[in-house]
């Protein structure tokens, strides 16, 4: 029972904060990359404020897997460098701790790259 509790924490929060972005998209004329730039420092900002950990706490992957949580993780690399590091952490750390994701992140695309042909609408 404790794994279906802890799914549907993941999947209403997830849930929520896509659902905000899909809201952001019909209802603004923001572009999805300023709304990924928001997600992103939002997730930095509430870290930073405290706000954020509680609500990874609570919901585990239904918070870090978003791109708020990719803020998060930036910021909690940047603390923890910079108390290792000292100031120069803070130039490092975030990279540090995001670097796996953002390595899947660019090698996934070169192969998707390699198999499909892009084109326009």
């Amino acid at each position: 029972m404790s794994l279906f509790v802890d799914c549907l924490k993941a999947f209403v929060v997830g849930g929520f904060l896509c659902m905000i972005g899909q809201v952001l998209i019909d209802y603004t004329k923001l572009t999805p990359a300023r709304i990924l730039v928001t997600y992103v420092v939002s997730g930095v900002v509430l870290t930073a404020i405290g706000i954020y950990e509680p609500i990874v706490n609570f919901a585990g992957a239904g918070a870090t897997v978003p791109l708020t949580g990719f803020g998060y993780s930036l910021a909690n690399g940047v603390v923890d460098a910079v108390k290792q590091y000292g100031f120069i952490g803070a130039l490092c750390g975030g990279l540090t701790a995001t670097a796996a994701g953002i390595t899947a992140a660019m090698f996934f695309g070169f192969v998707m790259s390699l198999l499909f042909k892009s084109g326009d609408k």
